[in-house]
Order: structure tokens, then sequence, then C-alpha cells
């Protein structure tokens, strides 16, 4: 079981998403700090409810928030559509789900909450706070 655990965690480190604006976002340069990845999408109330939050959590610096598009809207679609709904924090133009090995998730909004090891500590459902967040990623 362990080695299937290093072989998935090697193969994050490898791992690269392209961003909303055509660049390239190495997941190894993410190690060392807390990431959350949102799932969201336009028709989704919670998920407007919670943007607010995702943007000061992403601001405060000590983490970084990635946002996913569950309809797959990419290219200027997707910035249209960002700036629409206020989001500030950096949206990926591709799920990372499969290169990270996790699953689409059922329900939205939905928020993976990734370690500064890298490892997928939890995953929630349903608007997010940045209080709620800050303190599961307390030590």
């Amino acid at each position: 079981m362990t080695g299937c655990i290093l072989v998935l965690l090697a193969a994050c480190d490898r791992a690269a998403f392209e961003d909303a604006r055509g660049d390239t976002l190495n997941w190894d340069d993410l190690r060392g700090q807390w990431v959350v990845v949102n799932y969201w999408a336009e028709w989704c109330k919670p998920c407007l409810e919670e943007i607010p939050e995702l943007n000061r959590l992403d601001r405060s610096g000590r983490i970084t928030v990635l946002g996913v598009n569950f309809d797959g809207i990419t290219g200027q679609p997707l910035r249209d559509v960002a700036r629409k709904m206020d989001i500030d924090f950096r949206l990926l133009a591709e799920d990372p789900g499969p290169k990270l090995g996790w699953d689409l998730p059922v329900g939205l909004p939905a928020s993976f909450v990734v370690n500064p090891d890298g490892e997928l500590v939890e995953t929630r459902f349903g608007a997010q706070t940045e209080d709620g967040l800050m303190e599961l990623m307390q030590p």
C-alpha cells in the first residue's frame, strides 16, 4: 500500500496545469503552502456566497486558492464568467483531479484542501468560510 501512495505522490510532483490565462502552474511550486482547490459553477448559489471568503483567503498570502469551473468553461468565456462573479483567485483551465488522483466532486461547491506536503487532507462540500478553512489548517 505504501508503494502506491509513493507512486501517486511522485506523479503529483510532475503535474502541471494550464490556468485561465494560458500560463502553466507546476504543482511542485505549491509545496510548502496550504492549497484549496475549489470547484464552482456559475449557476451554483452557494458557490457565489463563498467567493468573497475564498478571495480573502487567497489574498492572505498563507494559502493559495485555485478555482476549477465544474462546467468545463475555458479561455475567454471562463475569464468573463470569473470577472462577472468577482473571482480574484487563480483559475485553472482544466480539472486537476485526474492527474492528482481525485474523483470529480458529486456536489458543489467542493473544496479540496491540500497540506504543505502536497497531501489531500480533506474534501469539503457546501459554502466555506475563511475562518472555517483557516481552522482546519491550524497546527
